[in-house]
């Protein structure tokens, strides 16, 4: 009788409504490709990496392996709730069944039970052939899955290398990292304002411009430079020819030597002073002075034009180029307070190079007090 029950319950017009949906349903999602055991595998796979800054609120995110036993134990109590709802719904048409009046109660013929054994046969052939795919399928993924993950070759027409696509990915993350960071030591070592194209471009013509102006300046100072070696050359040619001219100068006074204790110096020497007191008591010269090598100062006395004043000095400072015999200027001091302008005189003769003839002009002009 229990037999009979759980047939006719199998074989209502319901189950029959329910496994066709149930077949829909299969056939739908074999078509949509959900790609569920490649999500599976890149959800394992997955690590949560905590100093990247793409990362998302990860608040409530649980360990996979915790997540997989609770679907697992979700599963099982789902199948559970379906049985004793299969079990209470064929209780329930039992009850009905034997309740009910006798014209009303459905009637299982042997008609319907053999109906209902052949349905129950094919099904379970289906369902034999469907478990002899499936286990075939696994029997070939636990074959597979070990070439798959060491990458060797296989009949797929792309076969994967996961151990090698997993060290490349590793990589990239890496050397994604180290992009970031290397970004955030820039941006913290080049703040705002940063250089923009058009400031690169203008610095950039402002270098162009400063390089060629600079390379000018290297030729004008590179001709410079051939200028003084010419000069240099020249100097040491004079250089020699006077270092020739001093050997000569030294071989002569070799030559002219005399013995310190010779008596014909002494007679020399006082005529030389008396010579030299009696020039300067007659031109006035009260001093010489020699500054530097190139500079001469002489101090010349000028009488009073009235008698018993104290005799008036000048100071005549005569300025000539270096390394040469030429004068270069003329500068005086004391004139000022005799009136007595010599500017025309001092650059007349300055042209010429004439020494004496300035310093005896200036004499002339201070003593006659003749004011241009």
């Amino acid at each position: 009788m229990a037999a009979q029950r759980r047939s006719s319950s199998f074989g209502s017009p319901q189950q029959e409504q329910l496994l066709k949906s149930a077949d829909v349903l299969k056939s739908q999602l074999d078509k949509a490709n959900l790609q569920l055991l490649r999500n599976m595998s890149d959800f394992h796979s997955w690590k949560l990496d905590p100093e990247s800054d793409d990362t998302l609120d990860l608040e409530g995110v649980k360990d996979p392996a915790i997540v997989a036993a609770d679907v697992a134990a979700q599963i099982s109590f789902l199948r559970k709730l379906k049985f004793q709802y299969l079990e209470q719904n064929a209780k329930d048409r039992y009850v009905k069944s034997i309740v009910s009046d006798i014209d009303d109660a459905p009637i299982v013929t042997a008609e319907d039970n053999k109906e209902l054994l052949a349905s129950n046969a094919a099904k379970k052939e289906r369902l034999k052939v469907a478990k002899s795919s499936l286990a075939e399928m696994q029997s070939d993924i636990r074959t597979l899955a070990p070439l798959v993950e060491n990458g060797e070759p296989s009949q797929h027409p792309h076969p994967f290398k996961i151990k090698d696509d997993a060290a490349k990915a590793s990589l990239l993350a890496q050397q994604i990292l180290d992009a970031r960071l290397a970004l955030t030591r820039l941006r913290k070592t080049h703040p705002h304002p940063r250089l923009t194209v058009p400031l690169a471009d203008q610095k950039l013509v402002d270098q162009v411009e400063e390089m060629q102006a600079l390379n000018d300046e290297l030729e004008a100072v590179n001709a410079e430079v051939q200028d003084v070696k010419e000069q240099v050359k020249h100097g040491v040619l004079h250089v020699e020819a006077l270092r020739v001219e001093r050997a000569e100068v030294d071989k002569a006074v070799k030559i002219a030597r005399v013995e310190e204790d010779d008596a014909r110096l002494v007679p020399l020497y006082s005529w030389y002073a008396a010579s030299t007191n009696l020039h300067r008591s007659v031109v006035g010269l009260h001093e010489s002075y020699t500054a530097s090598e190139n500079e001469l100062r002489l101090t010349y006395g000028i009488d009073p034009l009235v008698e018993g004043a104290l005799a008036h000095r000048i100071m005549i400072t005569l300025i000539f180029a270096p390394d040469t015999r030429r004068l270069a200027a003329v500068q005086t001091r004391g004139l000022e307070e005799l009136g007595v302008d010599v500017g025309d005189l001092v650059d007349a003769h300055v042209q010429v190079n004439d020494v004496h003839g300035v310093v005896a002009a200036i004499l002339s002009r201070a003593r006659t007090r003749n004011v241009a």
